[in-house]
């Protein structure tokens, strides 16, 4: 579904869509969506112009409380129609992410059927609660001897809205997998994709507002320009972003935090491992799941994954090995254009994140010396030299313990550094060293062995992934996020959280203790249902 004109793509704000640079005779307001491999231009947007009052207005006074006034179970069922909607329209989804994002459609999958998949599992999770309107945590407690004063906690939906300000790598499973969660609490979500892949999560809403499956303004999408949003946040209103740990830290400034103590939810920078235990020796088979889970993290979506794997680490006796191998996987990847059959990896979204990703390589090597690079004699399968095409890069440091960039910097494409420690409680260190992160995964002959390593690991991490050959074809990969499992990680990662099945539902509310007489206290089981803990 490419257009043969390119379209100035509508805002939807307030229930009625509007284009914001028609509000103004400054086309130099309107940004180009290219082709990455092409480098044509497929869309126009703008937010130049947009009412954002009237937009948060809206969304809080009349989509919300039109939204709570369904049950919990009610709004599972229109999470349920999202889902069917949604899946009537793949192959548009798929065309845009081919034209936009430069995936093959191995990784559009990722994307679009993991946003699908997410929906889909919440929409069961959330039909569990039923015609509850309140969610209750934990039994009443009495404060006085004769029980006749008592406490119970609640939770109920914050009366605000759900601000998602979003990165370019996942335009559909980035916002589904937060809309999920704040939908099903009963609040409003306005989202910001990234302007350089906005248009998939522009038509998603499209075709979701189409279908009059929510309460209108229930669902607004904001393209271009994230100016001013911050300064409409309120007090009870939520915010989530997914980006760099520098914007980040600039939000967090914002007086919508430091003033009107809004809530904010920050999924950052993460230099991800996976560590080879000394056990799985070369000719194992925890040995041949590392390398291959090492190079398909690497590749898929181009390495542009916040939870790809950026030190691979292995004893140092199997460091040549290691190496060997994962680079043997690496050069029988194909790159280039997506629409090519042959091609196994397509792109980078845009020349500047190619740009990026090889000024990081170019830091890397500085530190790391270079154990395959498949831009040396790289051809790009019907991509020429201006395309946004890098082929992956596998770097090598023995001596783990002696880098410090490679344990600082995070290159957002197909790059991994091949990191050497001298045994395991090192290598625990060394994960440790990327000051938190989303996900570390472990690979070992023997499930035991990954007990004391996968809880030294935790308190640095939002997951710990374990893989053994027993479930060799059951495991989830290291890199997927699966709705059912808490997505995030503290410090440098950002100190979020997302999803973690009904965890996710924290987010957006507020819990409350109500105190007052046993019947009131009782009563307050009436139309609830206690807080599900996962």
């Amino acid at each position: 579904m490419v257009m043969s004109t390119p379209a100035l793509l509508e805002n939807y704000v307030a229930g009625q869509w509007v284009a914001g640079a028609s509000r103004t005779s400054n086309t130099s307001e309107r940004t180009a969506l290219i082709d990455p491999v092409t480098g044509e231009t497929l869309a126009y947007v703008s937010s130049a112009g947009l009412d954002l009052d009237a937009a948060f207005t809206f969304a809080r006074e009349t989509a919300g409380p039109a939204l709570r006034a369904l049950s919990y179970g009610e709004r599972a069922q229109r999470l349920s129609q999202i889902a069917a909607t949604l899946q009537t329209k793949r192959d548009d989804y798929y065309a845009i992410a081919t034209a936009n994002s430069g995936t093959v459609a191995t990784d559009s999958a990722v994307d679009i059927d993991g946003a699908i998949y997410t929906l889909s599992t919440y929409a069961k999770l959330g039909a569990a609660l039923g015609d509850a309107h309140t969610l209750l945590d934990g039994a009443a407690v009495p404060l006085a001897k004769d029980a006749s004063f008592a406490v119970r906690h609640v939770f109920r939906p914050t009366p605000g809205v759900a601000l998602f300000i979003n990165a370019f790598n996942f335009p559909a499973w980035g916002l589904w997998e937060k809309a999920a969660g704040a939908l099903l609490a009963g609040v409003p979500v306005i989202v910001k994709p990234a302007t350089s892949t906005a248009w998939l999560t522009q038509l998603m809403v499209a075709d979701v507002v189409a279908a009059g499956i929510l309460p209108p303004g229930s669902l607004s999408v904001i393209c271009g320009s994230a100016a001013g949003l911050l300064d409409r946040i309120g007090p009870f209103d939520v915010v989530s972003f997914t980006g760099s740990a520098d914007t980040a830290a600039t939000l967090r400034a914002h007086p919508a935090f430091t003033q009107r103590s809004a809530r904010i939810n920050v999924e950052a920078d993460s230099l991800n491992s996976a560590i080879l235990l000394p056990d799985a020796a070369p000719g194992t088979t925890a040995f041949d799941q590392f390398v291959r889970e090492v190079a398909r993290e690497m590749t898929v979506k181009s390495g542009q994954k916040c939870t790809a794997i950026r030190r691979a680490m292995v004893s140092v006796e199997h460091f040549d090995a290691a190496a060997a191998a994962i680079a043997e996987r690496l050069a029988k990847t194909v790159v280039g254009n997506p629409r090519n059959e042959t091609v196994k990896m397509g792109s980078l979204v845009s020349a500047a994140q190619k740009r990026a990703v090889l000024d990081g390589i170019a830091h890397l090597q500085a530190e790391a010396e270079t154990l395959y690079d498949g831009n040396r004699d790289a051809v790009f399968v019907d991509a020429g030299p201006d395309s946004a095409c890098v082929a992956p890069v596998l770097l090598g440091l023995r001596d783990g313990a002696a880098g410090k960039r490679v344990h600082d910097t995070e290159v957002f494409g197909p790059v991994a550094t091949l990191v050497g420690y001298r045994d395991l409680d090192e290598a625990v260190v060394l994960a440790k060293r990327g000051q938190g992160s989303l996900v570390v995964s472990l690979y070992s002959n023997d499930a035991i062995a990954m007990r004391a390593p996968a809880l030294a690991l935790a308190d640095a991490h939002g997951r710990v992934h374990a893989v053994d050959p027993s479930v060799g074809k059951t495991q989830t990969g290291h890199g997927n996020v699966m709705p059912q499992s808490l997505h995030g990680g503290p410090g440098r990662a950002g100190g979020g959280e997302e999803l973690g099945g009904l965890r996710a539902l924290r987010f957006y509310h507020v819990r409350t203790a109500v105190q007052g007489p046993a019947a009131l206290v009782e009563a307050l089981t009436q139309d609830a249902v206690e807080f599900p803990k996962s």
